[in-house]
């Protein structure tokens, strides 16, 4: 911007430099009276703001003289990211300082001002809006850096914590708790483990998921891994639909969930339920599925081959089978056990008769040699089919 050389600009200028302790005084007070957010302190206390406003006021009454300035607008912006200030709020500090300033110069050149001072008004007003405008890009694309990189922070941030959570580790002697608190999750509510493959390296499969979690209510932490997308999810009792219906809308590959639980101190083992079932599905094809809430079906998941040895030792003769019926023997038994051992409830669930439940049945005893009317050998069938259901690849582990 060029120096101001003619007489009468540079005197207005000098002029205001002089006026500039009273005119910082005078917008403060003007911005405290106009935005609530300037007047209680909670975000910029009242010696900042006189700070910034005298900084920058000064910053355009040198650049208006044509004088290198240093990045008032700059600092201002970044500071007040800092803080947490809303950027409208900020920007209508900017305008009401312009404001008062030009309204100081307009009163100086019509009441004050000798011969030539209407003409160095004029000089000046183009070269004032060419300040103002290039002052107020500068403040906001600090702001604006400065926020992408405090967001950029705290997702780290939420996703160290995440991590300690699913890790079971104790951070700076910290716990569970104390990162939960951080994460903003429920200490006495539900909680869910969310557990997706990632559709390419380090990839996100849930995508936007945080945000559209968070405009229903629930509030959930992520952590992104180059094979997996994990998060803990707080949830009420009645935000677990909701949240299964948001996890199908944005999933773009599998997706397993946990069933529910209460303490943050089993997250770890939330996690290898999630990971269990999303393990369960076949692959390529996005779908979400819910760990079931059996006993059993958690516990068979720890230790998966020791499962899977017990399913080919109790089931093993009905697995040598040719594929078409062994999964028909496998869903029949599996329909039996979910009907609670009634052949009409599993016959209408398979949409056949109930005497071919109970061939099918009879079939089962002959193979294995295990009778359904026997308590042990009901619970070793009970769970070697449950084992099975667990087998990656299969579906509905726990139903």
């Amino acid at each position: 911007m060029p120096v101001v050389t003619s007489t009468a600009p540079a005197g207005l200028i000098t002029w205001l430099e002089t006026q500039l302790p009273r005119l910082i005084d005078d917008v403060r007070a003007a911005t405290c009276d106009r935005i609530a957010l300037y007047r209680d302190e909670k975000i910029v206390p009242r010696d900042d703001l006189h700070r910034s406003i005298a900084v920058n006021l000064r910053f355009m009454v040198a650049a208006l003289a044509g004088d290198d300035v240093d990045a008032a607008p700059e600092e201002t912006g970044s500071r007040r990211a800092h803080q947490g200030a809303p950027l409208p709020e900020v920007l209508q500090v900017y305008r009401i300082g312009c404001a008062m300033l030009w309204d100081v110069m307009v009163d100086r050149a019509r009441n004050h001002g000798g011969p030539g001072a209407t003409d160095a008004l004029v000089d000046l007003a183009s070269r004032l809006w060419q300040v103002t405008d290039d002052h107020a890009v500068r403040l906001t694309e600090a702001y604006r850096a400065t926020s992408a990189e405090l967001l950029v922070s705290q997702q780290r941030r939420r996703s160290a914590l995440a991590e300690a959570l699913f890790t079971g580790q104790r951070v700076l002697n910290s716990g569970p708790w104390e990162a939960g608190k951080l994460l903003g999750l429920s200490l006495d509510g539900k909680l869910a483990v969310v557990a997706a493959e990632t559709r390419g390296l380090a990839e996100e499969s849930l995508i936007g998921v945080e945000r559209r979690l968070a405009r229903l209510g629930i509030v959930s932490a992520w952590q992104l891994t180059p094979t997996l997308q994990a998060g803990v999810v707080s949830l009420r009792d009645d935000q677990r639909d909701p949240m299964l219906t948001v996890l199908q809308d944005v999933a773009v590959a599998r997706a397993g969930v946990s069933p529910l639980y209460r303490s943050l101190v089993e997250t770890p083992r939330a996690l290898h339920l999630a990971r269990t079932a999303l393990a369960g599905l076949p692959p390529g094809k996005p779908e979400v599925r819910a760990f079931g809430s059996s006993p059993l079906a958690a516990f068979l998941a720890y230790d998966p081959d020791e499962g899977q040895r017990l399913a080919v030792d109790v089931l093993g003769a009905v697995l040598d089978q040719p594929a078409e019926e062994r999964d028909i023997l496998l869903e029949t038994l599996h329909a039996y056990i979910t009907c609670g051992g009634s052949s009409d409830r599993a016959a209408q669930a398979l949409h056949c008769h109930a005497n071919t439940v109970r061939y099918r049945l009879r079939r089962i005893k002959e193979l294995t040699g295990r009778s359904l009317t026997d308590p042990r050998a009901v619970a070793e069938l009970v769970t070697a089919a449950q084992a099975i259901r667990l087998a990656p690849g299969r579906r509905d582990p726990g139903a």
